[in-house]
């Protein structure tokens, strides 16, 4: 049998239309995010929890007042409790109400965006599963397979995100924008035909290490987005503590994302979770190196900069464990981390040659 006779063409051109498919809904999903942020009301919470960043700042740089009281005949000083920085380093303010903005409107548009993703997600998913089924193997030999797959799943972790009913619509935007970017890159540079693999990547270790490195770059891109949008509140926060005053456009952004320090929570939450399944990832990779090519580690580019993204990770999750280096340090550690794997994945496979080139793009 030959290797063109082993590929199912028709299911393969199904594929390439459910993707085609998964691209138009997810830019209708777009658009209902765009109106989302548009229509939704700016809220009196969030320039109610500036304010009060405002004036805790303010109390922060006078001498506290001291009161004196008399209990059985026994002097108490009390000074009054300002909290101008919570213990992720960024001040204690209120989460915004998200895009929607609380406005009944925005929040009708955001739950058409919502239900748009999932329909863009499970059309996305079968165009994975289809192409999957076209050659009878694991839907990531290539960059074109990897791309579809991996915006497949880093819906699926935003919408795991949402039905835990965590406050995550807010990722909503920068989400849809980024797989619409991915995709497009993927149907257009990246593209390759349905086939078969090469000897050497006909392992079950295909299915273990790809899966983990894909998810595990789902989560980290999730977190980055967190991190990145962590920096831009914290200097709004920053600018209305020290008085001044944000331009129309970021205000009207930026006060309705959650707080500096939830964002920041939030990234580091989701880069410790899925750092040990990178840890996996690595050794994983290893093991079916021994089993390939007769040895564990070659300092291969793919491998070099794995270890490289394990290196960046690491500083981090110890930067951030670490009291003089939270809050912005720490987020641009999680940048340049996320960057590494960005490299690892695009710059190793298109400009450097190496072990891992047979998979082509």
């Amino acid at each position: 049998m030959t290797l063109a006779a082993a590929t199912n063409e028709h299911l393969a051109s199904i594929s390439n239309v459910l993707i085609y498919s998964a691209m138009a809904v997810y830019t209708l999903a777009f658009f209902a995010y765009i109106a989302e942020w548009i229509f939704g009301s700016r809220s009196k919470v969030s320039r109610t929890a500036a304010a009060l960043t405002h004036k805790g700042a303010a109390a922060a740089r006078q001498a506290p007042a001291v009161t004196v009281q008399s209990k059985g005949g026994t002097a108490v000083l009390e000074r009054p409790k300002v909290v101008t920085r919570s213990a992720s380093g960024t001040r204690d303010v209120p989460d915004g109400p998200g895009a929607h903005g609380g406005d009944e409107q925005g929040d009708l548009y955001g739950r058409i965006a919502v239900s748009l993703t999932v329909l863009a997600f499970l059309v996305e998913a079968g165009g994975v599963l289809t192409r999957a089924l076209s050659v009878q193997r694991a839907p990531w030999g290539n960059m074109y397979e990897f791309n579809i797959t991996f915006s497949t799943v880093a819906v699926g972790v935003y919408l795991t995100l949402l039905a835990l009913k965590k406050n995550a619509r807010w990722m909503g935007l920068p989400l849809v924008t980024t797989v619409l970017l991915d995709l497009g890159l993927a149907v257009t540079v990246l593209y390759t035909a349905s086939d078969q693999l090469v000897p050497a990547l006909h392992s079950y270790w295909l299915w273990i290490h790809v899966s983990t490195a894909i998810l595990c770059g789902a989560v980290f891109y999730v977190g980055a987005v967190g991190t990145l949008l962590y920096l831009f509140r914290d200097s709004y926060e920053n600018k209305l503590a020290n008085g001044g005053q944000p331009g129309r456009f970021a205000t009207s952004v930026l006060e309705r994302l959650p707080a500096a320090a939830t964002l920041d929570k939030f990234s580091y939450r989701v880069n410790a979770a899925v750092f040990p399944l990178w840890t996996f990832t690595i050794i994983a990779g290893a093991i079916w190196a021994g089993d390939a090519w007769g040895r564990y580690w070659g300092w291969d580019p793919k491998e070099t900069w794995s270890f490289i993204t394990w290196v960046a990770y690491a500083c981090y999750l110890h930067a951030r464990a670490t009291a003089g280096w939270k809050g912005r340090k720490a987020a641009y550690l999680a940048l340049i981390a996320f960057g590494c794997w960005l490299f690892n994945y695009y710059g190793v496979n298109i400009f450097v040659t190496g072990k891992h080139s047979y998979a082509g793009v």
